[in-house]
């Protein structure tokens, strides 16, 4: 898990294949947005259904809200036609991770998360799988021995 700024947070793991198509045979409104071979990831367990894309702007007022940088969530009310000539680069989670006001930064306080400065890149990463073990590692000190540990811990 990876705390962003503002108490957004978001939980990164493998993809998942994209689709124009949603279950209920709907086309995906913000499908023409998402190139064709990008994936939908897993956001968090809530609503698992919806839709949360980031993007890293060009113009920093085409936004709903930085985050990190040049990157924020992308507006649902945006012209998703176009919104390829306003990124850099998008991707799409389904789901999300919530907590209660002031619940995350208590669970914070309490060290019942690892907390990692974010980077850009940490968002469009290229290999997905290795993105905790490259946080954990960045992080340093006794995180990297956390880093190089089984993701299954029986596999130890």
């Amino acid at each position: 898990m990876l705390a962003l700024a503002r108490s957004l947070a978001a939980v990164w793991s493998n993809g998942v294949p994209s689709s124009t198509v949603g279950p209920d045979g709907v086309r995906l409104t913000f499908a023409a947005a998402i190139p064709e071979d990008e994936q939908i990831f897993e956001g968090g367990p809530v609503e698992p259904e919806s839709v949360i894309l980031l993007a890293d702007f060009v113009d920093d007022a085409s936004d709903a809200g930085l985050s990190i940088g040049s990157i924020g969530i992308v507006d649902p009310s945006s012209d998703f036609e176009t919104l390829a000539d306003q990124v850099r680069a998008i991707r799409a989670f389904g789901g999300y991770a919530g907590w209660g006001a002031g619940q995350l930064e208590a669970e914070i306080d309490e060290d019942a998360w690892i907390d990692a400065i974010c980077l850009a890149s940490d968002v469009f990463t290229t290999e997905p799988e290795h993105l905790w073990s490259e946080v954990l590692d960045r992080k340093g000190g006794s995180f990297r021995l956390v880093a190089r540990m089984p993701m299954d811990p029986s596999l130890n």
